[in-house]
């Protein structure tokens, strides 16, 4: 049996960061986590593309461009979407996840999703570093694994 396992090495890594700007006041914090744990696991803050958008919606397309741009082996989004009073939130949270979805299977790359949804500010507070984990860093490191996974497959072709 051949068993390919991820490693958490981010020596030889280009990493692209794609970031909200809107809730701000959580997706710094994403940002922030991302960054410790690439520099933490080997990687350069030179060989990072950080992207900002205005905002959730817009993460996808500027993610899929720098996937075409070849600047980046692994993408991490970042973005905060906390429930409102109307179904805006629905759609919006539904749409992003497909469209970061989209951009790792059309460009054939690492693309780690740090996008929280939640129901309060506390509650996504909680999920960028405050209580439950930072989804920052979890995001980072999934890309990390996906990229050597990814190459492994490809010098298995």
């Amino acid at each position: 049996m051949k068993e390919i396992k991820g490693q958490l090495d981010a020596s030889k890594i280009r990493l692209g960061i794609v970031v909200s700007r809107f809730n701000s006041i959580v997706t710094e914090k994403l940002l922030e986590a991302a960054m410790d744990t690439f520099t933490s696991h080997g990687g350069s803050s030179n060989e990072v593309t950080l992207v900002r958008v205005p905002g959730s919606f817009e993460i996808s397309i500027a993610a899929q461009r720098l996937a075409r741009s070849g600047q980046c082996d692994a993408i991490v989004c970042l973005g905060c979407l906390i429930r409102g009073e109307t179904k805006h939130f629905d759609f919006l949270a539904g749409e992003v996840t497909r469209g970061i979805d989209e951009v790792a299977l059309r460009e054939d790359l690492p693309v780690g999703y740090g996008v929280i949804t939640s129901e309060t500010v506390e509650q996504a507070m909680n999920r960028a570093g405050l209580k439950h984990g930072n989804k920052g860093v979890e995001a980072t490191l999934a890309v990390l694994e996906m990229a050597s996974v990814l190459r492994q497959l490809s010098r298995d072709e």
